[in-house]
């Protein structure tokens, strides 16, 4: 094959109209993801961007927002257990799940300020 696939460059999380304090106090100001700056180009269209491990997390303004319940991206973590902590503390509804345990996964959902369902994990080896 000529071509080759690097992996994931960036996720893109929908958001109603007029989220973007609302997503930058907390996918900042709670999770600690660093704000990035959207091109030029791209400012009119409204959302944020924010950077987390090597990845991207584009927060996008959809007209007709529904939020993702179901399908999701999960964010490997370390120290899963302090993230739990920290978001439980400012009264985050965290839902635990073990189905992976047997794996060696500790996982977690919680819904982000707009609806969208959000997994944090962490590997056992990790």
């Amino acid at each position: 094959m000529a071509y080759h696939f690097y992996g994931i460059d960036h996720i893109q999380l929908a958001a109603p109209e007029g989220c973007e304090t609302e997503a930058i106090s907390f996918f900042n100001g709670l999770l600690g993801w660093t704000e990035i700056p959207k091109p030029e180009a791209l400012k009119k269209r409204g959302g944020v961007w924010f950077q987390c491990g090597t990845h991207q997390v584009h927060i996008g303004v959809q007209q007709d927002f529904v939020p993702a319940t179901k399908a999701h991206p999960a964010f490997h973590v370390q120290s899963l257990e302090e993230l739990r902590d920290h978001l439980l503390q400012h009264h985050i509804q965290v839902i635990d799940d073990e189905a992976r345990t047997d794996e060696g996964v500790k996982r977690f959902y919680l819904n982000d300020p707009f609806g969208n369902r959000l997994e944090f994990l962490e590997w056992a080896s990790s």
